[in-house]
């Protein structure tokens, strides 16, 4: 029987948990350093406390996202002023999601033994400094190591933010935690499209990342006295460094494969090369956490013979796939959109109604739905009509107008499927291990992320003047496995 840890039941425990990392004997720098510190009493005893943990990481939650969609607006500026394709170009979004696909999982097994409070707070600080690092860049060149290194802040956010909720909220009201967590999410990915079009046009790309400054500064003030401390710590007296060796050759060269393919300038030789080299890492990694002592999943989690990998791995396989679609378009449609003729303010604005569907349909799905219908079959709802979306924008014409309401339709199906669908991964992860849990949801997001990068930028290469027919094409037989992984029924 896995342990299982009820907020409410814990929620009268006093808030003065020390960090397992931090000997009796340490010195006071270094306890100040490592120790979670306690919320005022005021906040630790009310029935709000909770709510207030919540939004704190709504915070994170919308400073990625935000960070996330406005990268991709700044791609037509990027291009002009460093002379770079496409191919080159992307990299600056997918410097960041491999790194940050390599990083989550161990983020998440060091804030499970550290304290998820101070790892998320450190996260905040690394992506804020970062986020200024970007700003000043010389070079593409720079632009895409500062973004490498963005991803180590953002790495220790995301393994927690799913954590921090799931341990803050009472169990009954998780599911619709997560859904104003996903809400958050969708509101920076909103926002982002439109301001970063006045941005850019407005200011210059170089604020686009200037933007995250004041919000991390607000971000860390308002967790250190709004967080939980951790309860329940795990121990990392060993760490799987193979393993994370082998997760971040098999993600960064199966994408170096793929973004090769659309333009990179690598010859077939090497695209090949890289490809292979991604499945013999890929199989070595399944292998890894198969037979280390400390492996860096616990593999009854992905194990599809045991329970819990049984139900665990459809979920998260579908969260990727979910995750792919949502940032495909967000790709897709700013480039589609400028290279016709239209302004980049315009096709930000065009661009809103995915998240802004999704911030809507995340938050109100909920309160919508029938309170009898489980996690899958909402998560199942959600996927069906983003397929109906996806196929009927396969013919459609490349105009605001109808792209609007296609997109906003796209956005009410993923918040219904998202939040469900995390729900579903975290009702079976161990509270000892949620910031691992955690960890993997967002590192299922972050590879259907850089996969949506990666794909449409192929798929416009490949396609020339049909490159946006094919690209939707591809995000339907996405959105088709998902419904199947969602329908799939339970051991």
């Amino acid at each position: 029987m896995r342990e299982r840890r009820d907020p409410i039941r814990d929620s009268g425990r006093p808030d003065t948990v020390r960090s397992a990392a931090v000997p009796a004997s340490a010195s006071p720098l270094a306890s100040l350093l490592l120790t979670e510190r306690p919320r005022p009493s005021w906040i630790r005893e009310s029935h709000r406390g909770w709510r207030l943990a919540v939004a704190t990481v709504c915070l994170g939650a919308f400073m990625g996202q935000l960070d996330s969609s406005i990268a991709t607006l700044t791609y037509p500026a990027l291009e002009a002023q460093f002379h770079a394709p496409l191919a080159v170009v992307e990299w600056v979004s997918l410097a960041y999601l491999l790194a940050l696909v390599a990083l989550l999982v161990p983020a998440g097994r060091l804030s499970d033994a550290r304290g998820r409070k101070l790892m998320y707070l450190y996260g905040f600080l690394a992506f804020s400094a970062s986020s200024a690092g970007c700003g000043f860049a010389p070079n593409l060149t720079v632009l895409i190591a500062c973004r490498a290194v963005q991803a180590v802040g953002a790495a220790l956010m995301q393994a927690n933010s799913v954590a921090l909720v799931t341990t803050s909220a009472p169990r009954h009201r998780m599911r619709a935690a997560l859904g104003v967590q996903a809400g958050a999410q969708a509101l920076g990915l909103a926002l982002g499209p439109t301001l970063g079009g006045l941005i850019v046009v407005g200011l210059g790309w170089r604020w686009v990342f200037f933007v995250n400054v004041p919000v991390g500064v607000i971000g860390i003030v308002a967790g250190h006295y709004l967080l939980p401390r951790t309860r329940t710590h795990s121990s990392t007296d060993r760490f799987d460094w193979p393993g994370l060796a082998l997760l971040a050759v098999a993600t960064t060269a199966g994408l170096l494969a793929v973004s090769a393919a659309s333009g990179l300038g690598l010859s077939p030789a090497a695209v090949l090369g890289l490809a292979a080299v991604s499945l013999a890492a890929g199989y070595g990694f399944v292998r890894r956490i198969r037979t280390a002592a400390a492996p860096l999943v616990d593999p009854s989690l992905l194990d599809p013979a045991d329970s819990p990998g049984r139900r665990i791995l459809p979920a998260l396989a579908a969260a990727l796939g979910g995750y792919l679609i949502l940032f495909g378009p967000l790709v897709l449609v700013p480039l589609v959109l400028t290279r016709a003729g239209g302004s980049l303010e315009s096709a930000g604005l065009v661009l809103t109604a995915l998240p802004g569907g999704f911030a809507v349909s995340a938050l109100a799905a909920e309160r919508v739905l029938p309170a009898g219908w489980s996690d899958r079959r909402r998560a199942a709802l959600g996927a069906a009509v983003a397929l109906v979306v996806l196929v009927a924008m396969i013919p459609a014409p490349a105009h605001a107008a109808v792209l609007a309401p296609l997109l906003l339709l796209l956005g009410l199906g993923l918040g219904t499927f998202t939040p469900a669908n995390n729900a579903q991964v975290m009702a079976e992860i161990p509270a000892g291990t949620a910031g691992t849990g955690g960890a993997l949801v967002n590192m299922a997001r972050g590879l259907g992320t850089a996969l949506g990068v990666a794909a449409v930028a192929l798929a416009l290469h490949l396609g020339h003047g049909a490159g946006r027919q094919l690209a939707t094409a591809l995000l339907a037989v996405v959105a088709a496995a998902v419904l199947s992984l969602c329908r799939r029924p339970g051991p």
